[in-house]
């Protein structure tokens, strides 16, 4: 990666942000709980995950403990091997993402979940013009 490239730079930031907010949320951390471990302010926290802030490399070292991953996990060098990893990460850093994950691994019943990712297809389609 070029280091003066500012555009690569920021996909960078955002997607260690958005790494950084993934795994602290399925450890169930609050942005207040990880800036206390860190000793940075929870708004602090918010600026690295939504990669408006850099992260020092001891920053990063230390949410790499706090977190029980690795930098290297952070910065998106060990991934699956597959190109939209980074999509993937930024999907499940939106708000209320993780805990749709969460909630639909949680239902039991086949068909409930068929019904309920039909129903989410159907939310996030373009609007119909007319009745068709």
């Amino acid at each position: 990666m070029d280091p003066m490239d500012p555009g690569r730079t920021a996909q960078l930031e955002l997607a260690i942000g958005a790494r950084m907010r993934t795994r602290r949320r399925q450890l169930g951390l609050s942005q207040s709980d990880l800036a206390d471990r860190l000793g940075v302010s929870f708004q602090q926290v918010q600026k690295y995950e939504r990669g408006a802030n850099r992260v020092a490399a001891s920053t990063l070292l230390a949410a790499s403990v706090t977190l029980n991953t690795t930098v290297s996990w952070l910065v998106g060098e060990e991934s699956s091997g597959r190109e939209d990893d980074e999509d993937v990460f930024r999907a499940l850093s939106r708000p209320g993402a993780l805990e749709i994950l969460q909630s639909f691994n949680a239902i039991a019943d086949a068909r409930a979940r068929t019904a309920l990712l039909a129903l989410a297809r159907e939310m996030a389609a373009p609007p119909h013009d007319g009745d068709g």
